[in-house]
């Protein structure tokens, strides 16, 4: 179930305080362009238009970035050195770290809180691809992505108050799914993974990417489970290692695609969600938006390595 994991922190923890925060390699992966998304607070959207397209690429080909935060996403700071901390990440689950995906995310990033203040009974999801966090005013504070998670304190009307890093504010009713913090958002079908990704077809691929900003391969099928109920892995190779095998022969819509160099006899280095028809829709690579496309006579189709399945048949069919 797709919630905030809160079993390993003590009674003061620490949460990510700014929109999206990218987790580094090491501190020293960080670049001066990167300014715009370091800082606190961050603009993103200033960054992804800053970034050449030699500046994206270099993100993935010099090992500069390994994931990324959302606001209010909890970590466990393992380790300071200067104004970095080191993090692992429990809602990102990963064979890098056995408590979650680890990495090196600036300090100021970061904020403690509460433990017994953050564990609302009810959690509201941010289900627009951005929506505005407010004020008691109505004044937009930040720019939040999609599958972002808060507490709520109460609901008012058309407005929830939730519980942030920044002290109580407000989110719009309508950008927002408010479910059982206990129980998680509620399990889909796979055909729900697929009608929630279709709508951020043409967005740019951004290596490391966990957010509406711009998602990595398997960035963008962790959100979508996410969004539908279900905890996957981070990285590909972890997502096909603890998914149920598929056969290629019996996949079915909604199901992970997995490829490999050397036509799939390689290391694995993508994945995407088979649409049906034998279509992928799929984050590819820098330069490229997420896209719609035919298996047939592509290097996909020679690359084609495995298939994995994390939803269930449910009554939301």
């Amino acid at each position: 179930m797709s919630k905030q994991t809160f079993e390993q922190q003590a009674d003061e923890m620490w949460v990510t305080a700014v929109q999206v925060a990218t987790v580094w390699t090491m501190p020293e992966s960080a670049r001066s362009i990167d300014h715009p998304g370091l800082t606190n607070p961050t603009d993103i959207d200033q960054w992804m238009d800053v970034l050449t397209f030699d500046k994206r690429v270099a993100l993935c080909d010099e090992n500069r970035v390994q994931s990324q935060l959302l606001y209010g996403e909890s970590v466990i700071i393992t380790e300071t050195k200067d104004d970095w901390a080191h993090v692992v990440i429990p809602s990102q689950p990963s064979k890098k770290d056995q408590q979650g995906y680890p990495g090196w995310v600036p300090l100021n990033q970061l904020k403690k809180v509460s433990k017994t203040e953050w564990e609302q009974d009810k959690t509201a999801a941010v289900l627009s691809k951005f929506a505005w966090l407010e004020s008691a005013n109505g004044k937009p504070v930040i720019k939040l992505s999609f599958m972002t998670m808060l507490p709520v304190i109460r609901e008012q009307g058309e407005k929830l108050e939730v519980a942030t890093p920044d002290g109580p504010l407000y989110l719009p009713r309508q950008h927002a799914e408010v479910f059982s913090t206990a129980d998680g958002i509620k399990q889909q079908p796979g055909h729900k993974l697929l009608q929630a990704g279709e709508r951020y077809i043409g967005l740019d691929y951004f290596w490391g990417g966990m957010s509406a900003f711009g998602y990595d391969c398997s960035g963008f099928t962790y959100a979508m489970h996410k969004a539908n109920g279900y905890q996957i892995p981070r990285d590909a190779d972890d997502q096909l290692a603890a998914g149920m095998h598929v056969a290629t022969d019996d996949i079915e819509p909604g199901d992970l695609l997995f490829f490999a160099y050397d036509e799939g006899k390689g290391s694995l280095h993508h994945v995407g969600f088979y649409y049906g028809n034998g279509k992928m829709l799929h984050s590819p690579q820098t330069g490229k938006g997420i896209e719609l496309t035919e298996l047939h006579g592509t290097i996909y189709e020679k690359e084609l390595c495995g298939a994995a399945r994390y939803w269930q048949q449910t009554e939301g069919k």
